[in-house]
């Protein structure tokens, strides 16, 4: 079987810090690779990867001010598609842009949908030549026709378990009202705890007026957006991860990965979450700042190594591998 993985190009694949598509797109490449599939992975050039690589970014767009990314992703897919005959399918993770020159694709097109910008880009997906995956129930689009659900993979060796946390709270994501960084202040701080914040900025007027005047290096520790071993040792070292998200998000990789470091997480029942977060077990799902800080107290009595266990048979990069290749079959074969 030939593929061809069409990643992302705003960072590097695997990123060197913030960027889920690239992450996911770069373990699905390795994993795919290790079972003997024939991968060309369509990335940056300066991406790592045990496939094949291929395309026409230097460098991810995000990472250069002097890049326009709108012209370097279009370069990109028009490059990718250019050589699509010589595969037997194609696997999107961009957003909408290969769906609009779905028509030029010379092999079967698969889409992972790794969420809507916005209810203005459904009709790309609504009229595009394309087979779709969502990467949750709570995502799918009632527009569209879905092959499966496959969620996320985590890669489990580089997220080590720790058996005995320190007394602190995690927040982990880009630092905007949708991820509730506010709302982790505030519940780290009725719950008598620190709270360590990691990510980047995407917001800068939120972050000056609701997150920077708290931030004291003692109570409320911001550390930007951090790289994956700096990554596991603050999430392992926590009691648990806050994730007061206040939107309906897609699915959530710092939840999977704090849950394969032991730690649980106190999350907010929306979106993805009550997929994601095995109630009782691996954290616990709440609506408001009251629950949160009590579900706090509760986190830290469940058993560490359950929830490592919970996310290694849920959320291993292994099993997304299993399920895509499932979807390879089907999608070639039926």
């Amino acid at each position: 079987m030939r593929v061809a993985l069409l990643g992302p190009v705003a960072w590097r694949t695997p990123p060197h810090h913030y960027g889920p598509w690239e992450q996911v797109t770069g373990l699905l490449a390795e994993g795919l690779a290790s079972r003997g599939v024939d991968v060309t992975l369509f990335a940056t050039l300066d991406s790592v990867t045990s496939a094949q690589l291929d395309g026409v970014c230097p460098r991810g767009y995000a990472d250069d001010p002097d890049m326009d990314g709108r012209v370097w992703e279009a370069m990109h897919v028009a490059y990718a598609l250019g050589r699509s005959a010589q595969f037997d399918l194609v696997h999107s993770h961009l957003d909408w842009l290969p769906l609009a020159f779905a028509e030029h694709c010379r092999a079967p097109l698969l889409t992972t949908v790794h969420g809507f910008s916005g209810a203005g880009i459904l009709p790309a997906y609504a009229r595009a030549r394309s087979s779709y995956v969502s990467i949750s129930d709570a995502d799918r689009a009632p527009e569209l026709d879905y092959l499966a659900t496959v969620q996320h993979g985590v890669d489990l060796t580089g997220l080590p378990f720790t058996p005995d946390a320190g007394p602190g709270l995690a927040a982990f994501g880009r630092i905007h009202p949708d991820k509730g960084t506010h709302t982790a202040i505030e519940i780290a701080r009725l719950a008598g705890r620190p709270l360590t914040i990691c990510g980047i900025v995407q917001d800068e007027r939120y972050f000056a007026e609701q997150v920077a005047p708290h931030i004291d290096g003692d109570q409320v520790i911001f550390l930007g957006s951090v790289g994956p071993r700096r990554r596991a040792e603050v999430l392992g070292a926590s009691t648990a991860l806050l994730h007061p998200i206040a939107f309906d998000e897609p699915f959530g990789l710092s939840v999977v990965e704090s849950m394969a470091c032991g730690t649980p997480v106190v999350a907010y029942a929306r979106g993805s979450m009550p997929e994601v977060v095995d109630d009782g077990v691996t954290g616990f799902l709440v609506h408001t700042v009251e629950e949160a800080v009590d579900a706090v107290t509760r986190a830290a009595g469940l058993d560490r190594e359950g929830c490592r266990a919970r996310a290694q048979q849920r959320f291993s990069a292994d099993r997304m591998v299993t399920d895509y290749l499932a979807v390879y079959d089907h999608l070639l074969h039926s």
